[in-house]
């Protein structure tokens, strides 16, 4: 889709209340685009579609649970009944769940797993037969993790989704290839969104505010990452990390695939060694 101006396209982003998906739907907005805009988070939603409004765009605006099949059908038949497909389709929404599989409970497999690969699943589910039949192309972006890539012994959950979302990304672009619809899997870092501060976090002692700590002194914005989700559609990019670390574990995951989980979870271990540190000469 190699156009910089969206006047004629309709786009529509989940988890749009906050952080990249809002970002996002900035960015689009003020590209011209028509946004369909869902979170559960409605305060945040609707200050996302207010300033989406005045960046431009035409702007609607759905409070929608995406790990619920019943409510992304009534969803898309809502959508549908505005546009016959929409043109770029944004998995975004997403949450945290830090801890080992020793840690891990079912109920928080089920929850993480409901939202960041059965929401991916429900988008592509309800919103992709309708651009495969209007045959007028279109493209897909799925927001994973660098964690997707590799996953450190804490994160197993998150990354069981990630890597998920990335191998279904991969498959589904070699589907959709042939009838002209473009597939992108984005590959963040650490991104100083509020996702931790609303992560599960199990049984690695690690505490809140030193996550906080650690997000806001990398202060890598969600901007940045919106920036590539529009550059992933423009040029069609299959897969994209951001941020600096995401392009290293990236490189490292195909050149040593044994040793890069260790190493990435003695960075992460130094960087919260560092927030903390930070925060007792603070005190």
């Amino acid at each position: 889709m190699p156009r910089s101006r969206f006047d004629d396209k309709s786009v529509l982003i989940t988890g749009a209340g906050s952080g990249i998906g809002r970002e996002t739907a900035l960015l689009f907005a003020a590209r011209g685009a028509t946004l369909f805009l869902c979170d559960v988070d409605e305060p945040g939603l609707e200050e996302t579609a207010q300033d989406a409004r005045r960046s431009g765009g035409k702007v609607h605006g759905y409070v929608v649970d995406v790990s619920r099949r019943d409510a992304m059908l009534s969803f898309a038949a809502t959508v549908h009944e505005k546009v016959q497909a929409v043109d770029v389709l944004v998995n975004n929404a997403g949450v945290g769940l830090s801890g080992g599989v020793l840690d891990t409970e079912l109920d928080d497999w089920e929850w993480v797993i409901s939202i960041n690969l059965w929401g991916v699943i429900h988008g592509l589910h309800y919103f992709v037969p309708p651009m495969v039949r209007r045959k007028k192309g279109g493209h897909v972006v799925n927001v994973a993790s660098a964690a997707g890539f590799m996953a450190p012994p804490d994160l197993a959950a998150y990354g069981t989704t990630k890597y998920a979302v990335v191998g279904l990304s991969e498959a589904l672009r070699g589907e959709l290839g042939p009838h002209g619809i473009g597939v992108s899997v984005i590959c963040p870092g650490v991104i100083n969104t509020k996702i931790v501060k609303t992560a599960r976090l199990k049984g690695s002692g690690v505490s809140r505010s030193d996550l906080v700590e650690l997000y806001e002194r990398r202060n890598y914005g969600p901007e940045k990452v919106a920036n590539a989700i529009l550059g992933a559609v423009i040029k069609n990019r299959a897969i994209v990390p951001v941020t600096p670390e995401a392009w290293v574990m990236y490189s490292l995951k195909r050149a040593l695939p044994e040793t890069t989980p260790a190493l990435v979870h003695r960075v992460l271990e130094r960087g919260l060694g560092r927030a903390r540190s930070k925060k007792d000469s603070d005190e």
